[in-house]
């Protein structure tokens, strides 16, 4: 940073970076009271930036991350506010949309609030997911007025104790968020399928972490996303589908688009990158590659790539919902030697989810730096209502930047992503691209690795009414159930 003219129209002026918008441009950012006021040539600030030979690009928004979320036996997962923020932070992500739950027979407002105390102490700016879990009357009631305070989302779960919902449960909180103007985000997997085939392994001695895979193949994901757009097709209530492994269920969504159903789809790094056979690692290696849905072979999941291009998938978030390895929390908890079905499923990602996409797909050729933007950044803003506010570098957005250096050349290790996990799923893995700076809001909030923000400087996001996930307005026989329901 070197000091500006004196005669200054801007805080700060990022110079001589390339741009990316909806064109590539090198050219000056000129920062007013924490936003985008300029876009030009010769822009003069009191403090400057000196981006020549890096890209500009929006700060990441990672709409699909679990950080300290509470749990029903008590405390919090191991992933802070704090620890999360500074990660995501050193990994361009200015950002994120985390969870907030809702426990079986409880009210959410309780846990709500809880989240809300926890979320004070971060570095990003934030907004949450609601997820429900229990639709009851009482919960139902809830819902507008959650709605109301700026959480324009909801999650369910068609698979997982505690969480899952049945097809009725589904199909309330569908209604519920119809009638309240959300949209519903599905975790898609046939529950009752899981588990009669996870019984079946067990039973057979078949428990290593590698049959983790066996015990939901793509078919209970395929099964699963096609029951959960047509009850919201029934509904005509619009949803996002997270988290698709694998084409077969991209293709269940494809369809759903072409008939003009509101759905929408998101992956993530890890089924770009890794596959099953991380799994059958030596020992209990295995377990630090759990996930749900599972990792798919090396053919589907370079297959999955043609599903990004063609725009069935739009989103990459991190589902960042780490378990040390050690630790009464982690991997272990129930014993190196613990089944398959008694080791809790979840990997980090909320650091490594932008370099990661950036080097195998922009530096691989497999995307464009437009589409890496769209996304990481302006669809997932889009899509959950921070749009125009976030997503983007424009005249009146917030100046959220991630200045990257796009040929350095960096081996992950757990050390480098900052986060409170003990271990990264990436270590030693080679990668071309790097954010050197990230900026939130006109602050520089990391340089060159090294996190300065302070904590409790993020900000929520509450999400007003947005026309972007707004019904289709197409009712089987023109008749509203959820009206009624």
């Amino acid at each position: 940073m070197i000091p500006g003219d004196d005669v200054s129209d801007y805080d700060l002026v990022v110079r001589g970076g390339t741009v990316v918008t909806e064109t590539t441009r090198r050219t000056d950012i000129g920062i007013l009271n924490g936003k985008i006021a300029a876009i030009g040539s010769d822009l003069q600030g009191r403090e400057t930036v000196d981006a020549s030979g890096l890209l500009v690009l929006p700060g990441g928004v990672d709409s699909h991350c679990h950080i300290e979320q509470l749990r029903p036996e008590g405390g919090t997962d191991e992933e802070t506010f704090l620890s999360a923020s500074i990660s995501a932070l050193a990994g361009g992500t200015t950002t994120v949309i985390p969870f907030s739950v809702q426990f079986k027979g409880q009210p959410i407002r309780d846990t709500l609030a809880a989240y809300h105390r926890l979320a004070r102490n971060a570095l990003v700016d934030y907004s949450f997911h609601q997820i429900i879990t229990d639709p009851t009357d009482a919960v139902i009631a809830e819902i507008p007025e959650i709605v109301a305070s700026g959480i324009r989302s909801l999650k369910v779960f068609l698979t997982y104790d505690p969480l899952y919902l049945d097809d009725r449960q589904y199909v309330r909180v569908l209604a519920a968020a119809r009638r309240a103007g959300a949209l519903v985000t599905v975790h898609c997997e046939n529950y009752e399928a899981i588990r009669w085939r996870s019984a079946a392994l067990v039973a057979d001695g078949r428990v290593a972490p590698k049959y983790h895979v066996w015990s939901r193949p793509p078919a209970v994901e395929r099964e699963a996303t096609h029951r959960a757009i047509a009850l919201a097709e029934l509904v005509d209530q619009p949803i996002q589908v997270f988290h698709v492994s694998c084409s077969e269920v991209a293709e269940e969504i494809a369809r759903a688009q072409a008939r003009g159903v509101k759905v929408w789809a998101e992956t993530c790094p890890q089924y770009l990158v890794l596959t099953s056979a991380d799994l059958d690692r030596p020992g209990f290696e295995g377990a630090k590659f759990m996930c749900s849905p599972a990792l798919r072979d090396a053919a589907t999941r370079d297959a999955l790539w043609d599903d990004i291009t063609s725009g069935v998938l739009g989103i990459v978030s991190s589902d960042h919902s780490g378990f040390s390895y050690d630790g009464p929390r982690g991997k272990r908890m129930n014993g190196s030697d613990a089944a398959f079905p008694d080791i809790p499923n979840g990997l980090p990602g909320i650091g490594s989810r932008l370099a990661l996409l950036f080097s195998e797909g922009v530096g691989k050729g497999r995307i464009s730096l437009k589409d890496f933007v769209r996304l990481t950044a302006s669809n997932p803003a889009d899509l959950f209502g921070l749009a125009p506010r976030k997503g983007r570098i424009a005249v009146g957005a917030d100046a959220d930047l991630a200045l990257w250096d796009p040929t350095k050349q960096v081996i992950i290790t757990n050390a480098l992503l900052q986060h409170a996990i003990d271990y990264t799923p990436y270590e030693g893995m080679a990668v071309t691209g790097w954010p050197v700076m990230t900026v939130l809001r006109g602050r520089i909030v990391m340089r060159d690795g090294t996190v300065q923000a302070a904590p409790g400087s993020g900000t929520f996001l509450p999400r007003a009414p947005y026309d972007f996930i707004q019904p289709a307005g197409v009712l089987a026989d023109g008749f509203d159930a959820s009206a009624f329901a």
